[in-house]
């Protein structure tokens, strides 16, 4: 645990010029069989999931682990087969018609307590925390202390660029796997892992290279934040 909360690792696939996604903001399916079994091996690690509403929005669902041996690894640890999948909103408009509340994983909700509001008493989340800070949104650092109480010490994040700029901004970042995946996407507008409005030079979090692999024509970067 770092700060009593739990330890962090983003997990995103990008194109060779740093986009999650095109300019329409499609889901990203460009990373190969690989680059999926990849990030299973990484889910498979944590004890929650954090992905925030932009991106469930665009996918409709959450990315759950489908390899038998990570499935047993986890059973003979005594984990649930799925970890908990966290859902970040701070307005709590989350569309209930969506696969991702047929899926056979437990949900929890992070909000605010405005965002809160429409789920209480309803079934879709087994638990929802809500966490305002003065400004209105989400408090971030109060959630993740939160779950590091209930038990969440391993935390991946799945994006979007707008919820890990978030967490880089409060130094809630402990590590990157970042897949560099062989297109070019462009646009100015097409979302990156980092979004929000971006650090000074000077300022900026800074980062120790741990591991690099190249598999076929994807390439596989670890990092840890330098504090």
């Amino acid at each position: 645990m770092v700060q009593n909360r739990p330890h962090t690792t983003v997990v995103l696939a990008m194109s060779a010029d740093g986009k999650i996604a095109d300019f329409r903001r499609s889901p990203a399916r460009f990373g190969s069989n690989v680059d999926r079994t990849h990030l299973e091996q990484q889910i498979a690690t944590a004890d929650a999931v954090l992905l925030g509403a932009g991106t469930l929005r665009a996918y409709g669902t959450t990315m759950t682990i489908s390899q038998t041996m990570l499935l047993q690894h986890r059973q003979q640890e005594g984990k649930p087969t799925q970890p908990i999948h966290i859902v970040t909103t701070h307005s709590g408009q989350i569309n209930p018609e969506i696969r991702f509340f047929q899926q056979s994983i437990q949900r929890w909700l992070l909000t605010t307590t405005t965002g809160a509001q429409f789920w209480r008493q309803k079934p879709e989340f087994a638990k929802i925390l809500a966490f305002t800070a003065p400004n209105g949104n989400l408090d971030l650092l109060a959630a993740l202390q939160e779950l590091a109480f209930l038990g969440i010490s391993r935390l991946v994040i799945l994006g979007g660029g707008t919820l890990v700029a978030s967490m880089l901004e409060l130094d809630l970042i402990d590590e990157l796997w970042l897949t560099v995946c062989p297109l070019i996407l462009g646009g100015e507008t097409a979302p990156t892992p980092v979004d929000g409005q971006g650090f000074m030079s000077k300022l900026a979090p800074r980062l120790q290279l741990l591991e690099v692999k190249t598999i076929d024509q994807e390439v596989f970067l670890h990092y840890r934040l330098q504090r």
